[in-house]
């Protein structure tokens, strides 16, 4: 029994010694042994390896040994593993709240008047309240009449989540295949995919006839078994085993694939998918991703 506990601040953060201690403490007092912490990033990100408890019971430790700092404003992410596999070389991401800070559709609402609406619509579905598919066509069935034209207007608003481009970058650069899997739209994953970097991108597509959109989604929809199955399918032809692929997201939608992956994260997430996913991150960008891999700061390939 052993594991790799990586320590990671977020970037307003400080990840000092008292925290990367009480975490040591934390494992030695379950009869683990703990190897002297390796510094992936000064003040930021560190490995812990121990030997003696399982992943998860490392993890739950150090997390109830850093709850006792936090009111002091910690904000470090813990993420427990198995010590070999760790650099991965297929990385499936969801898009939206993800890769990108926003709701795509949401933002569409807000051409019709109803962006709360939908967007109460969007946070049941990623939170696994409602049917997913029965959510996208709602959504976008209001959308009916729009021109299409609006979203080259709705682009504009689109942002880049703190991280993504190094993540991407230095992935490719070792080798890996990165691939966009989304339930929104192939209008906004083909052009993330190239402001980013991706190596393909999958999604929805919205009907539009006369350069209308008629408020229905091209069949089949992209939903949380299409997700999974895109993880596997691009694994098998690229020959990765499982246990080195990474898959990251926030929604319900999400979680077949997080805990299909080698390496599952849930970044910033809904509620329900934080609580079942194997890793997580609450605090951090998705850098947070390249340290759990254990990438050290002066590998990281800027975008």
């Amino acid at each position: 029994m052993s594991a790799v506990v990586t320590l990671i601040a977020a970037a307003s953060a400080v990840l000092d010694e008292q925290a990367v201690q009480a975490a040591r403490a934390s494992l030695t007092a379950l009869g683990a042994d703990t190897a002297k912490p390796d510094w992936l990033a000064p003040d930021r990100a560190c490995d812990i390896v121990e030997e003696g408890l399982v992943p998860e019971q490392a993890e739950a430790a150090v997390r109830r040994a850093l709850a006792n700092l936090a009111q002091d404003g910690l904000a470090i992410d813990v993420i427990a593993q198995k010590p070999g596999n760790r650099k991965k070389r297929l990385l499936v991401a969801d898009m939206e709240s993800t890769i990108i800070e926003q709701e795509m559709l949401d933002e569409l609402g807000d051409y019709v008047g109803l962006k709360d609406h939908i967007a109460a619509i969007t946070a049941r579905a990623m939170n696994g309240e409602i049917d997913f598919k029965g959510a996208v066509r709602e959504r976008v069935a209001l959308l009916k009449g729009l021109n299409e034209s609006v979203v080259d207007e709705v682009w504009q608003r689109a942002t880049l989540m703190p991280g993504a481009r190094t993540l991407i970058s230095t992935m490719r650069a070792n080798g890996a295949t990165c691939v966009l899997v989304s339930g929104g739209f192939r209008c906004f994953t083909e052009r993330v995919r190239q402001w980013v970097g991706f190596d393909d991108d999958r999604g929805n597509v919205l009907e539009v006839v006369d350069g209308l959109m008629t408020g229905a989604v091209v069949e089949p929809i992209l939903d949380k078994d299409s997700k999974l199955e895109a993880l596997l399918a691009y694994a098998g032809e690229r020959h990765v085993p499982t246990v080195e692929t990474m898959a990251v997201g926030d929604g319900a939608n999400d979680l077949p694939m997080l805990l299909a992956a080698g390496l599952g994260v849930a970044f910033h997430a809904k509620p329900t998918v934080a609580a079942q996913a194997r890793a997580r991150v609450d605090h951090g960008d998705l850098t947070a991703l390249l340290f759990a891999q254990g990438y050290r700061i002066g590998e990281f390939v800027e975008g």
